[in-house]
């Protein structure tokens, strides 16, 4: 098989689907060794109501008085 490089540099592997993630070794020069890895697992979005209740479990709290973080980021 032989392909051509586009103007981006990207090549056309026919049996590649969208999504394929590849990993791209350089063998010795020009050479070339492409590894399919394994698909990633897609991610589950949280629901509103999830995401409400982990807000709700875990508020932003400051672990230190304002006078102290501007102690500690400003220059003396």
């Amino acid at each position: 098989m032989t392909t051509k490089a586009d103007s981006k540099r990207r090549v056309v592997i026919p049996r590649a689907r969208p999504g394929d993630v590849f990993d791209v070794q350089e063998q010795e020069e020009g050479r070339y060794l492409l590894v399919r890895l394994e698909r990633p697992e897609l991610k589950t979005s949280l629901s509103r109501e999830d995401c409400l209740r982990a807000m709700d479990e875990r508020p932003l709290r400051l672990g230190m008085t304002w006078e102290e973080l501007r102690r500690t980021t400003r220059e003396p």
